[in-house]
């Protein structure tokens, strides 16, 4: 005779794959929001102003991504108890992180030349504040220099911003300040 208490397989694993899935939910947020609170913590976003000038919120962009992830392996967990799980399932898997790998390489595919060639020279000390240089038909003061960029102050008072990789693959040539 059957226990009224016991229950069949299939609703155990159904009941198990909901309660996977709220664990999921559950972890997800608090990893989410521990993950943006280190990273505020670090100062990430601001650093990263100062620093490049860019205003992208990677905090908020991080503890998303960790969020989803945690949401995303816990929908496959759940599946897998279901006995849903198939080779089509870890292949999207793969496809979407993937996808997310291509989006962040075409994201920093110039931002990194940028920042080596901003090392490169500040390590040389090649151009400084103030210096006249002419780069390409662009020739001004130089008014700021950051990890990224140059900025100049052409004659006619322009401001022109030259990302360090171009000042690397060009002739640079720096002015006397007397010969105007």
């Amino acid at each position: 005779m059957n226990n009224p208490l016991q229950l069949s397989e299939p609703i155990l694993k159904i009941i198990v794959a909901i309660v996977t899935l709220l664990f999921g939910l559950v972890f997800g947020r608090f990893f989410g929001k521990l993950s943006k609170k280190i990273l505020q913590e670090l100062e990430i976003n601001k650093v990263l102003r100062e620093q490049t000038r860019i205003k992208v919120p990677v905090e908020e962009f991080i503890s998303s991504l960790i969020s989803y992830i945690i949401y995303f392996l816990a929908i496959i967990i759940a599946l897998n108890q279901l006995g849903l799980t198939t080779t089509v399932l870890w292949i999207i898997l793969i496809t979407i992180l993937a996808i997310i790998i291509i989006f962040i390489i075409l994201a920093v595919k110039d931002f990194i030349p940028n920042i080596v060639s901003g090392f490169f020279i500040y390590q040389k000390g090649l151009i400084k504040k103030g210096n006249r240089i002419k780069v390409k038909d662009v020739e001004g003061s130089v008014i700021d220099i950051s990890l990224t960029e140059i900025k100049i102050r052409t004659k006619s008072k322009d401001i022109v911003y030259i990302p360090n990789s171009i000042l690397i693959k060009n002739i640079i040539t720096k002015k006397n300040e007397y010969s105007k």
